[in-house]
C-alpha cells in the first residue's frame, strides 16, 4: 500500500485532524456544490491574474460511486452510518430527515477517509436522493482524485516521465470534464467511459510520486483547457481527430511512435457468422466480397486515414451491398482497435490489426517506450497533443 500525500494547505482537511462531521442539505438550495462550483470559476479566471491566484487551492472533483441505491454503509472514526430510503425520504440508522442531501466527512491525523461499503475515499461523502433512491457521490479534490486514478489507467511499475505524462493528462481530461454527468447529480463516473477510479484502495507509491512532480500541471490550447484524450497503444501513429470523431480538433494530430505494427491482435469467423453481424446494419445475403485496401502503418487511403486506420469498408452480398465504418466494425465485432485488414478467404473471414484503443491523444504504451528513451515527459505531452502549453493551474 501507498503512503498518504502531503498536501500541506489544502482546503479539504489534509493539514490538521478534525472529527468526522455530517449535514443535511435542502435540494432547494445546493447550497455546497454551488459554493464548489464558483470557486472553481473564480480560480480559472484567477489563472490569468497571477496576482489574484491562492496556491492553497485546487479544483474538487464530484464522483459518482453509485446509482440508484436504497442503501449504502459509511464508517468514520469506527463508527457506522447506514443510509437507507424510508417513505420517500433519506434515514440515517432508521431515522428519517427532511434533507434530500446528506454529507459525511472525516479529517483524522491529515487524512479524509471515509468508507463506502467497506471501501474507503478521500474527502467527502454526499448522499443525493433521488426520487424512491439514491446516489453516493465522492467530492474530492483532484490531486487525491488522481492517486486513485493513475494506478489504474497506467502501471505504477512503468518509467516515472510515462507516468508524468499520464498523470497530466488524466489531471487535464478530468477538469475539462467536469460536469460529464450533471444530469445524474456528479462530474464523472468511476468507469472508463470517464477515467477508472479506485479511490484509496488503488493507490500506489509510484503513481502518487508521478501526481506530485507534476502538481496542479495541466495541457492548454490557446487558453483552454484540452480533452486530454488517452488509449492503449496505437498500434504505430495515432490519428487525427476528423477521421476518428469527425470532428477537427487541432491538437489531436497523427503523431509517428518508436516501434509500429504494436500490440498485434487476430479475430476469424465463419462467412455466415460475419455476415450474421453485419445483419445489424443490414442483411446482405451470403458474403460475397470485401472491399478494403491493404494495411500500411502510416499510409492513408481513400478508406484509410493518415495512420491506416479503416475509414470505411464496403461488403458485397447476394442480397445487396453495405459500407460501414472503421468505428462501425470496431463495435459490432468487439475489435481492438480500427487500425487492422479484413480478407475473406473461402468461408473464413479474418481481421489482422495492432494497437488498442481509438488512437487519438497520448498512447500509454507509445508513452512508456519513448519513456524508455529517456524523452522527458514535458516532450511526450507535446508529441502527442500537438501546439499544446503545459501550464500550472493550482500550486502546494
Amino acid at each position: 500500500m501507498c503512503k498518504y500525500r502531503s498536501s500541506k494547505g489544502s482546503p479539504y482537511g489534509r493539514a490538521g485532524a478534525r472529527r468526522a462531521t455530517e449535514r443535511v442539505v435542502d435540494r432547494s438550495s445546493r447550497t455546497p456544490l454551488l459554493i464548489f462550483l464558483s470557486a472553481f470559476a473564480i480560480t480559472l479566471a484567477s489563472f490569468f491574474s497571477p496576482q489574484l491566484a491562492s496556491a492553497a487551492w485546487q479544483p474538487p472533483l464530484s464522483i459518482g460511486l453509485l446509482d440508484h441505491q436504497t442503501t449504502v454503509s459509511l464508517l468514520t472514526n469506527g463508527k457506522t452510518t447506514t443510509v437507507t430510503v424510508k417513505d420517500g425520504k433519506l434515514a440515517i440508522n432508521g431515522k428519517p430527515i427532511n434533507g434530500t442531501m446528506f454529507d459525511l466527512s472525516q479529517t483524522e491525523k491529515g487524512v479524509s477517509r471515509v468508507l463506502v461499503n467497506g471501501k474507503p475515499y478521500r474527502g467527502t461523502i454526499r448522499i443525493d436522493l433521488h426520487g424512491s433512491s439514491f446516489t453516493v457521490v465522492n467530492v474530492v479534490p483532484t490531486e487525491d482524485y488522481l492517486a486513485g486514478v493513475l494506478p489504474k489507467e497506467m502501471s505504477s511499475g512503468w518509467p516515472q516521465e510515462a507516468q508524468k505524462a499520464q498523470a497530466v493528462a488524466a489531471r487535464t481530461f478530468a477538469l475539462h470534464s467536469r460536469g460529464r454527468h450533471k444530469d445524474a447529480g456528479y462530474d464523472l463516473c468511476t468507469s472508463t467511459h470517464c477515467q477508472s477510479y479506485g479511490g484509496i484502495a488503488g493507490e500506489e507509491q509510484g503513481s502518487t510520486a508521478a501526481i506530485d512532480a507534476t502538481y496542479g500541471e495541466v495541457l492548454m490550447y490557446q487558453g483552454q483547457l484540452i480533452d486530454a484524450v488517452f488509449h492503449t497503444d496505437s498500434g504505430g501513429m495515432t490519428d487525427r481527430s476528423e477521421d476518428v470523431w469527425g470532428t477537427e480538433i487541432p491538437y489531436l494530430r497523427p503523431a509517428k511512435e518508436v516501434e509500429t505494427n504494436t500490440q498485434p491482435w487476430k479475430r476469424t469467423w465463419t462467412s455466415d457468422v460475419f455476415a450474421a453481424k453485419l445483419a445489424r446494419k443490414k442483411d446482405i445475403g451470403k458474403l460475397q466480397r470485401i472491399t478494403l485496401s491493404p494495411l500500411t502503418v502510416g499510409k492513408s487511403a481513400a478508406d484509410r486515414s493518415a495512420s491506416g486506420r479503416v475509414k470505411s469498408a464496403t461488403f458485397f452480398g447476394t442480397k445487396g451491398t453495405l459500407r460501414l465504418t472503421g468505428n462501425d466494425l470496431r463495435s459490432i465485432f468487439g475489435l481492438s482497435s480500427t487500425l487492422f485488414d479484413l480478407k475473406l478467404s473461402g468461408s473464413t473471414v479474418t481481421a489482422n490489426g495492432y494497437g488498442a484503443g481509438h488512437g487519438l491523444g497520448l498512447s500509454q504504451w507509445g508513452a512508456r517506450a519513448f519513456a524508455a528513451k529517456d524523452m522527458k515527459y514535458q516532450d511526450i505531452l507535446s508529441h502527442y497533443y500537438a501546439g499544446t502549453t503545459l501550464k500550472q493551474l493550482y500550486k502546494k
